[in-house]
């Protein structure tokens, strides 16, 4: 009798492993922390000034589809990265902006917990390769949007609405992890 429940224990121990992704903080936190990035960045929305520009820089629709067919692990590094490089641009020089502090602050904090949780569910853990070509969209959010036009509160607004829609779409790559 033992034996069976051990066996069966057993089984189900390699059954759950050998599902698409096994990870307490994605389906206990992320969802959390995803609403409160996108609450944020919201706020920091009815805190800015309006613009009619267009951001010089196409969004990596083609990135997220290779992302949305690749492993759950190539999945979670890619929307790391995504966060990560999301973080490093918001600790620019945003004082043009008509941002509160507090309010990029607690941002940045809940970002980069994303990233961290996320971080803590990739079973390599290794240091996986980064995406070039994502790493490259960001320096040019970074060079064509923030520097060309002087880190004005125009093109933060312009970077907030691109942001923003990276949250929508890493929300969307990590939940498909738990369908």
């Amino acid at each position: 009798m033992l034996s069976r429940v051990l066996l069966v224990c057993l089984s189900l121990s390699l059954y759950s492993s050998g599902s698409s992704l096994s990870c307490r903080w994605v389906d206990h936190k992320f969802r959390q922390h995803s609403r409160n990035s996108l609450d944020l960045i919201d706020t920091m929305a009815h805190n800015s000034t309006n613009t009619t520009e267009d951001a010089e820089v196409n969004f990596p629709n083609d990135l997220y589809r290779q992302a949305s067919k690749a492993s759950a692990e190539d999945k979670l590094s890619f929307t790391v990265q995504i966060l990560e490089e999301m973080a490093a641009l918001f600790e620019k020089d945003h004082s043009n902006a008509s941002w509160e502090e507090n309010t990029v602050d607690h941002f940045l904090i809940v970002v980069t917990q994303q990233a961290e949780g996320l971080h803590s569910c990739i079973k390599s853990h290794g240091h996986k390769k980064k995406n070039k070509k994502l790493q490259m969209y960001f320096k040019k959010l970074s060079r064509h949007v923030l520097e060309q036009m002087g880190h004005s509160a125009e093109s933060w607004e312009l970077i907030r609405k691109e942001m923003k829609t990276h949250l929508m779409r890493a929300d969307q790559l990590v939940l498909s992890l738990t369908n």
